[in-house]
């Protein structure tokens, strides 16, 4: 196991270096620079802005510099954010998306785990028409508006949640975006969740069991449930690392100060180390999830060893 672990954060170090140089030359490419929105500088001051943060560089050079400085763990100064530095910035937003992607992914487990054994084993019945219906909705419509139309309805029509702001991590301020957040994976989980219970529900040892007798909540909770979660914790892995440094729409739209909230301002000033920083951020994170969804796989799996 500990050998499988070491080769695949080998490998993830190819794929982390094309990440990086895609984004860093696109962020360059892109029209506008990070002082143009600055009024009336004059030259000499303009020239020493770019020389101070290395912007009067060729490219190459400033790639180079930023690979090595990345190598040292330093993702530089912010452009915009003055006196911090991109990690500062990266680690005051971090937990704040943490601790509502983390809830939310919750919320879309407890929820979306059961109505997808339901709807399987009410197949083809009102029941499953329904849930699968709800879950349809929950995909098609995107956060994005889902998030407003909580804000609007629970917010400023019912007024029983505040429609905005973080106050400190106050419960009621964390609600609506939890579940603006959740309602999309809701969705996918119950549908997935669903396909793959029938599937293992139509497996010859699930026969087996209840040929010997066994109640259908037994075959259910003994035999089919680890086998029909393998397919749900696959999709965990990129799905928590989105949902957790993803949620830049919800963040906006509730005065959220996450990391999401972050990137968006640093694409709008072209604060390129800023950005730069919350792309290699959340690529890592999806590296880790995905390393760790394996590992859980295997616990589930007993026939999946990463041993060779």
């Amino acid at each position: 196991m500990l050998k499988y672990t070491l080769k695949r954060l080998l490998q993830a170090i190819p794929t982390m270096l094309v990440v990086i140089t895609i984004a860093f030359f696109l962020m360059r490419v892109a029209p506008g620079g990070p002082f143009d929105g600055e009024r009336s500088l004059p030259p000499q001051i303009e020239a020493n802005l770019m020389a101070a943060y290395h912007l009067d560089e060729p490219l190459w050079q400033q790639y180079a510099r930023y690979l090595g400085n990345l190598v040292q763990g330093d993702f530089g100064p912010s452009f915009k954010y003055k006196d911090f530095t991109v990690t500062e910035l990266i680690m005051q937003g971090f937990p704040v998306s943490l601790e509502i992607g983390g809830l939310a992914i919750l919320l879309a487990l407890l929820v979306g785990l059961p109505l997808g054994v339901i709807a399987a084993l009410r197949r083809n019945t009102g029941i499953d028409y329904t849930v699968m219906g709800l879950a349809l909705a929950g995909i098609a419509v995107p956060n994005f508006v889902i998030a407003p139309l909580l804000a609007l309805v629970f917010g400023v029509l019912l007024q029983w949640l505040p429609a905005g702001g973080w106050n400190d991590g106050a419960l009621p301020n964390m609600i609506l975006p939890i579940v603006a957040l959740a309602v999309p994976q809701i969705a996918y989980i119950a549908r997935m969740m669903r396909a793959s219970m029938i599937e293992v529900l139509g497996s010859h040892y699930i026969r087996t069991a209840r040929a010997k007798g066994l109640t259908e909540t037994e075959v259910v909770w003994r035999h089919a449930m680890r086998p029909a979660l393998l397919p749900v914790t696959s999709y965990l892995g990129p799905a928590i690392a989105g949902i957790i440094t993803g949620s830049v729409v919800i963040e906006q739209i509730f005065g959220i100060p996450g990391i999401g909230r972050y990137f968006v301002q640093g694409a709008l000033n072209r604060d390129y180390t800023l950005v730069m920083g919350t792309v290699v951020f959340y690529g890592a994170l999806i590296v880790l999830m995905n390393l760790i969804v394996d590992l859980i796989y295997s616990a589930l799996d007993p026939q999946i060893r990463y041993d060779d």
